[in-house]
């Protein structure tokens, strides 16, 4: 059951914008490198080449993140996808998250992203699956429908249970921080790519 709660509230820091730590604080996300831990914080260099000194909440979620394929997804499967809006009314897909069973509902909705400008993350349960050569899915949420093209070169990844024992130097990790009264920033939740993976969303 711990797993489980774990993988859903770790899945709101790249669906959602997630709850701040404290009520006029509005969370953020950090895109980056890890370059070095002292508990309880971490020296994080983000994808802008800005060196960042954030701490760890003593409640952080921390949830790996894992390559895995097109043909896991399937008739029914909830996914999310960061995405550009085309002109035919599709998305076409900048990186695809597979959730678990227990995630499913996190997240629906189709909603504004930070990843590129323009971006939106629209998270639904699939409709059907038009072939892994046209690579075509129907994503549907409550209050709507899209339909969602994934190139070939797109990112699938989906969430595994992690611990704090991953956030070692040359992780790559996306963050969900907020800005404390004083200036510095604490981490409520993190993203870690296993094996060296780049979290893509």
């Amino acid at each position: 059951m711990t797993n489980r709660r774990h993988i859903i509230l770790a899945a709101l820091c790249t669906c959602v914008a997630g709850t701040a730590l404290a009520q006029d604080a509005a969370p953020f996300r950090i895109r980056g490198t890890i370059d070095a831990v002292q508990a309880p914080a971490m020296q994080v260099t983000s994808r802008t080449g800005q060196k960042m000194t954030v701490a760890l909440a003593p409640n952080v979620i921390v949830t790996a993140i894992v390559a895995t394929k097109i043909t896991d997804i399937q008739p029914n499967s909830y996914i999310g996808t960061a995405a550009m809006p085309q002109a035919d009314g599709t998305l076409k897909a900048l990186e695809v998250q597979v959730f678990p069973d227990s995630m499913r509902g996190v997240g629906e909705g189709d909603h504004p992203w930070d990843l590129q400008p323009q971006s939106t993350m629209t998270n639904g349960t699939v409709g059907d699956v038009v072939g892994t050569e046209g690579r075509t899915l129907t994503l549907r949420y409550k209050g709507g429908e899209k339909k969602v093209v994934v190139p070939e070169n797109v990112p699938i990844i989906t969430y595994v249970p992690a611990t704090p024992a991953m956030l070692t130097p040359g992780a790559h990790v996306i963050i969900t921080a907020v800005q404390k009264p004083d200036g510095s920033v604490m981490a409520t939740r993190v993203g870690v790519g296993k094996d060296g993976l780049v979290p893509p969303m």
